[in-house]
């Protein structure tokens, strides 16, 4: 299993990936904190390469083919692409990042690469029954990826320190 991106989404993905069974998750991260939660969810391998060196790397990791599963968590061009070149033919790739635009698909390469794509907005509230049990008795810390708490007053500075990579993801306090 192979997770691209590093945010709270793609961090929670590695958490979903050892919960499952996956018995290797490489997170491709370049940011040291990040890597550390990514770690402590259960990443077997971080690879901070991109392009075609990400592709290389990923590949040298699963027996020179790719992976046979990867999360695309971004939602980007770059990130999608990133993601389908680094499935092995006849892969699935899970797109769970939410699209910013221009992310449009390789047809002809997944075709001949008999690559699949799927995804889409998570049903949330199906799993609660499931994993608040596992949350509450302090199996699964999906917490982890909030590392800045403001007040709900400083919404645009939340906003700000994510995209500057200061923060994870910001819990709001009223």
């Amino acid at each position: 299993m192979v997770v691209v991106g590093d945010g709270a989404v793609g961090l929670c993905a590695v958490l979903a990936s050892r919960r499952l069974g996956a018995s290797r998750v490489v997170a491709m991260s370049r940011h040291a904190d990040r890597q550390a939660i990514a770690r402590e969810f259960g990443a077997t391998d971080i690879v901070e390469e991109r392009g075609d060196a990400g592709v290389a790397r990923i590949k040298e990791l699963f027996d020179g083919i790719g992976a046979d599963c990867v999360l695309e968590c971004v939602g980007t061009k770059e990130s999608m692409d990133q993601a389908i070149r680094s499935a092995r033919p006849g892969g699935m790739v899970g797109y769970v990042g939410s699209p910013n635009g221009g992310s449009e698909l390789p047809v002809r390469p997944m075709f001949n690469r008999n690559v699949g794509v799927n995804g889409g907005v998570a049903p949330v509230r199906n799993y609660i029954e499931e994993l608040l049990p596992e949350v509450w008795a302090g199996d699964l810390n999906p917490g982890r990826v909030f590392d800045l708490e403001l007040p709900m007053a400083d919404v645009a500075s939340a906003y700000a320190a994510m995209d500057e990579r200061r923060a994870t993801k910001v819990l709001l306090r009223p």
